[in-house]
């Protein structure tokens, strides 16, 4: 039944009470007025007759009364009932204290209320919301609260229930009861699971006994609802913050994961993948789709047996380990570095293996490029590539500058020598001349025999100022194997003729599958060659082309070639070089 007809259905009774009432003291006004006139006429009205009706009457008076009261009572009771709807409410703390400060002041009928709880982390009571207060009050809340009070009822755990503040002997004392003029007083502790969590108090500084038995009987039970409501509040308070809280961490993760280089995995008992980052669905054979829940064997099926083999000892063994797993995955051979960690609970409880894993396949690649560059760049070139990626080793003309030199007076040399003997000298001669080399940025290309080439301005070694680095390596050369000659005997003594030629050659990497090498193929070496044949002992003779790029800083003299061979009859003129001119002052170190 709603509200408006329960109203309509009190009204309606009240109504007829009402007209009992009337009609009872119409008839006692009849009966006052006729009573003589009936004596008269030898009529008497039964003994008692009006005093039975006056008590008819009276009798009606407290039916309205009761009626009134019990009205009043089911309301509260109505009341009370409705209020068992915050306990499970998910509202706001603030939101209940409001709703439950309306009730009390509705069951109570009070002219002010206040609720103050206790504050979980320091135990002391604060004072939360009120009723009946202007603005001024409620800010000054902590002073206008009757203290005392309240703070009896929290120790006790029990309500209190004054008809006479200011009569009564443990209360009169109180500065704020004899300040504010308390009259009728009622404060219940709000209780849950024995634990008082806060008071509800309400006072009047009109009336004496307002609050009764019945208002402190009612306001008892509603506290223990209004408790529970409170304290399911805060918890749903403290839910929501756990759960942003919780939110925020996943995102926070979820960023973090995203951002890890590394492949991260994490695997159950049952090898299931439970959680997997970008980088690591990249390393999967289901990048594009869902790979949690999936068996890791169906997410890794090209690794070898001994990777689940290790993860099933890291869970066995609860210890990490770390290995290099190496596989072939579509025709590539592919490196990673694993870190397995066991995932334990706080019961120690194994609940999973994480993986993290860091692909190193073009680190291995690009060590391995180094590696086979660093047998023929200088260790200061190669330590001045940024990054091998960088490195375009396709194959490509360029210009550049080429050298050929040659031992003269091996052959006859050779005739005279042990077979060791002869190799460690040569390997000083040569060993001299790719140190003047390195020194000058230059590229060894080839070993000969007892011939070295050497290149100046590839893919490997950029260089404006090729000609003239080819040339002050030259110079080194010759000035190497005079440092030589002062240590050898005279019959050990071998010269060099050098050959320098700045044109176009095709570079790249030649050779098979178990041997490779980078190489130049055409116009410079060939020409650089032919120019050595025509160099003398401890000569070296540049082309026209060389001359034109040197010819301010280097001294030298046209000559004619001395030796012709088929494909250079039309060859034009040869320089044999003097030195470097006053003005260049980097001979003999380098120019990089």
């Amino acid at each position: 039944m709603s509200q408006p007809t329960r109203a309509q259905g009190f009204s309606a009774i009240q109504a007829e009470v009402r007209g009992l009432k009337q009609r009872a003291d119409e008839v006692k006004s009849l009966l006052e007025q006729q009573q003589e006139l009936l004596r008269r006429r030898g009529i008497s009205l039964p003994a008692n007759a009006i005093d039975r009706l006056w008590t008819l009457r009276s009798s009606i008076d407290q039916l309205a009364v009761g009626l009134v009261d019990s009205h009043m009572q089911l309301q509260q009771l109505r009341r009370l009932a409705e209020t068992t709807a915050l306990v499970n409410s998910p509202q706001e703390t603030d939101q209940v204290l409001n709703e439950v400060m309306d009730t009390v002041i509705q069951l109570t009928q009070a002219e002010r209320g206040y609720i103050v709880l206790r504050n979980r982390d320091t135990g002391e009571l604060e004072f939360k919301v009120a009723r009946g207060l202007s603005a001024e009050e409620t800010a000054a809340g902590g002073r206008i609260v009757s203290w005392s009070v309240i703070n009896m009822v929290a120790e006790s755990g029990e309500p209190l229930l004054t008809m006479d503040a200011g009569s009564d002997d443990e209360l009169s004392h109180s500065e704020s009861i004899a300040g504010f003029s308390l009259l009728s007083i009622l404060a219940v502790p709000l209780k849950t699971r024995d634990e008082v969590i806060g008071v509800a108090y309400c006072d009047n500084r009109i009336m004496a006994g307002l609050f009764k038995e019945n208002e402190l009987g009612l306001l008892t039970s509603f506290g223990q609802q209004a408790a529970v409501a409170i304290e399911n509040a805060r918890l749903f308070e403290d839910i929501r913050a756990q759960m942003a809280l919780i939110e925020e961490m996943q995102v926070r993760l979820s960023n973090i994961f995203a951002s890890i280089g590394s492949g991260v995995i994490t695997v159950n008992d049952e090898n299931c993948v439970i959680v997997c980052n970008e980088a690591a669905k990249a390393m999967t054979s289901a990048a594009n789709e869902q790979v949690t829940g999936m068996p890791l064997k169906a997410a890794l099926p090209y690794v070898t047996e001994g990777f689940f083999d290790t993860i099933d000892k890291v869970r066995r063994e609860g210890a990490q380990v770390i290995w290099a797993e190496r596989f072939e995955r579509g025709g590539r051979l592919t490196y990673w570095q694993v870190v397995a960690s066991p995932l334990r609970g706080d019961d120690e409880v194994s609940r999973g293996v994480a993986l993290v894993i860091d692909d190193l396949t073009e680190r291995k690649e690009q060590e391995e490029q180094l590696r086979l560059l660093g047998t023929f760049i200088p260790e200061a070139l190669l330590e001045n590539i940024g990054s091998i990626s960088e490195l375009d080793m396709s194959p490509a003309e360029h210009t550049i500058s080429a050298m050929f030199a040659d031992v003269r007076g091996f052959t006859a040399f050779s005739e005279q020598l042990q077979p060791e003997d002869l190799m460690r000298i040569v390997n000083r001669y040569l060993g001299a001349a790719s140190d003047a080399i390195n020194r000058h940025d230059g590229i060894v290309d080839q070993y000969l025999g007892d011939a070295i080439t050497a290149l100046w301005n590839t893919q490997l070694n950029h260089q404006a100022d090729h000609a003239l680095r080819a040339i002050r390596a030259a110079l080194a050369i010759l000035e190497e194997v005079r440092a030589i000659h002062a240590m050898l005997e005279v019959d050990q003594r071998l010269h060099f003729g050098i050959g320098i030629h700045t044109g176009h050659s095709v570079l790249g990497m030649v050779g098979g599958a178990n041997r490779i090498e980078f190489a130049a193929l055409g116009e410079a070496p060939d020409v650089g060659k032919f120019l050595q044949e025509n160099a003398e002992p401890g000569e070296i003779i540049i082309s026209a082309e060389t001359w034109a790029q040197v010819k301010d800083e280097v001294e030298a003299e046209r000559i004619a070639a001395r030796k012709m061979e088929a494909g250079f009859e039309d060859f034009g003129a040869i320089y044999r070089v003097g030195g470097l001119r006053a003005s260049d002052n980097g001979a003999g170190r380098s120019a990089s």
